[in-house]
Order: C-alpha cells, then structure tokens, then sequence
C-alpha cells in the first residue's frame, strides 16, 4: 500500500476547494442540550453543494488529475451522493462523467446526477458487478476511475469538513470531546479524523453505522476487514458498502474510536429531531451519527458533542415515514 494520507495533505485539500465547496454551519439547539445534558453541536453538510459532502472528495480528485486524463473522462459509482458530487465536480472542471448507478437508487439522487450532465449507467446491486462495470467504461474509453472513498485524494477532500468542525467550534469557545460521522467504506469518517486529530488530537473520532451493515465497526472490534452477510436492505442507502476500504481501514485503526451502530428506527427518529429541532433536512445515511448521540450510543452528558449530518436527499416517502414518528 501507498504511503498514507496525512493532516497537511487534508489542509492543501481546504485550498483547492476554497471558493468552491460552502463552509456549512455548525448548529446547536438548547432544547436538544437540556434534554441530553451537555452540548450536541451537527454540522450541516446536507447544506453543501449537491446536497452532501461528496463534492469536497470528488472536486480534490478531479483537481489533482493532470489535464490530459481530465479530458478524457471520469467515472464512477455510487448509490446517489457520491454521484451527484462526482458530476457536479466534472461539471465545474468540463470533464465528461459517466456513472454507474443501482437499478433501486432514489430517483431525486439519480435525477440530480442527470442535472449536473453526467451519463447514468445502471445495475442490479443484487446480480451485478458496479465496479466491474466501471472497470469496463474505463477499459473501452480511457476514463480514469474516482472511487466513492477508499483514495487519498477523496478521503482528504472530505477530511475538509473537519478542518472546519474544530475551528468553528474554537469560534464558539469550545473544545470537542467527540466527533462522529456516518461511515460507509470510511472516507468521510477517516478524513475527518485526519483533520480533527490534527487539529484537536485529544477529541476522539467515531464512525456511526446502520445495524446489519456495521462492517467498519466489527472491523475495529476483531482488528481484521469484515464483510456484511448482505449487500442491501436497510433505509440507510448511502451507507451500504460491503467492506471497509484497505486505505480508509488503515487509517481507522489508528484514529478511529469504537463504532457506534443504530437502528434504523433509531435513524427515522434522528431524522425528525433534525426537522423539528435544527431545522434542516437529513437523509437515512446522513443521520446515523445524530442517531447515536440521541440515544447515548455516543455519550452527550456533561460532553462537547459534534456529528455530521453527511447528506439531506432523501426521497418524499422515507421522508414523509420519518416525520410521521412523531405526533403534531
């Protein structure tokens, strides 16, 4: 394996997406504080550009690669967030992509990708091979390959996320105890813990899974890359990779503190606190890491708690489904 990715490789990352990528706020609510009894601050990231925080990964990629592979292409594979950053990144650099989507993908994420001018190729996540699919464009048309997470490039383009994390905590006077961000293959969990640990290396990192789907968490536990014993069937769709990444694994051994797993009524649940208290619109995925500190999986009490609430696109009947948890 390559030489890992470092902190000042997620700080050269902030400049290139200076401009580009929003600095998204970091919220708080004091009702949310009393009732947990410490403070809870989310950072907004379903109010970045495309919905998610998958431009600052996508972007930093494409912007590192030399102009001669640019104009050749790019593609890729997602089940929607990645996607959208990916296309919206090559829209900005005019480089043609191409995506390759699964068959069940929410129909606003697939929608968004097609908005921002990227060609959508689908598959059966069930029969189907996304990556040997992917390969194949590559293959027949010389299109580089940008991976969902496990790449320095992308994981310390989302890592800028958690530059911003502790300094606008910092502005608000406070040191962090604990972050905690939603985990997939791990490049936004590991990024940030990159730049976290850099900048505040006494704040532990955590990854928040959904159950069934918790590969990176019993990783962690056992020490060696475990597998999920299924590749779909939780709301969370964003979060559905089989294995964590071999780059995004090495660094969470190091950086990363025990996994946090939730439910996904638990999710549903996070998602109308997030509506009603913050205000802000989270998908499935994204809502994991608030999921765990609402329910004490990632202690609050007498702590400074931040979590990332990683994407907002979410389809109106999983929405509508997460609202009516909670009575008017």
């Amino acid at each position: 394996m390559a030489s890992l990715p470092t902190f000042a490789d997620v700080q050269a990352a902030a400049r290139r997406l200076e401009g580009v990528t929003l600095r998204t706020p970091l919220l708080e609510n004091a009702r949310v504080n009393a009732m947990l009894g410490g403070r809870l601050f989310l950072k907004a990231e379903c109010l970045q550009r495309t919905g998610s925080f998958k431009l600052r990964g996508a972007y930093n990629f494409l912007a590192l690669m030399s102009e001669a592979d640019r104009g050749k292409g790019v593609v890729g594979w997602s089940s929607g967030n990645h996607a959208q950053g990916l296309a919206e990144a090559a829209r900005l650099l005019d480089v043609k992509a191409t995506i390759v989507m699964p068959a069940d993908a929410p129909a606003l994420k697939v929608a968004n990708t097609r908005a921002s001018g990227a060609e959508v190729v689908f598959y059966d996540r069930i029969k189907d091979s996304r990556e040997a699919i992917g390969q194949d464009i590559a293959r027949k048309t010389g299109a580089t390959i940008v991976p969902p997470y496990d790449h320095p490039w992308i994981l310390t383009g989302q890592g800028t996320a958690g530059l911003e994390i502790v300094e606008q905590a910092k502005a608000a006077g406070v040191t962090l105890d604990a972050v905690a961000a939603p985990c997939s293959g791990g490049g936004l969990a590991t990024g940030i813990a990159l730049a976290v640990k850099g900048l505040s290396p006494a704040t532990s990192v955590h990854a928040g899974e959904p159950a069934g789907f918790d590969d990176l968490a019993r990783s962690l536990s056992l020490g060696t890359k475990q597998t999920n014993a299924k590749l779909s069937g939780s709301i969370c769709d964003a979060l559905l990779a089989p294995t964590p990444g071999d780059i995004t694994f090495a660094l969470a051994k190091t950086l990363l503190g025990p996994g946090l797993v939730v439910t996904d009524d638990e999710v549903l649940d996070a998602m109308e606190t997030a509506f009603r208290e913050f205000k802000i619109v989270v998908e499935p995925g994204g809502a994991v890491a608030l999921a765990a500190a609402l329910t004490g999986k990632l202690p609050v009490k007498g702590r400074t708690v931040a979590v990332v609430c990683s994407g907002g696109n979410v389809d109106h009947a999983t929405y509508i489904r997460a609202l009516a948890r909670r009575a008017a």
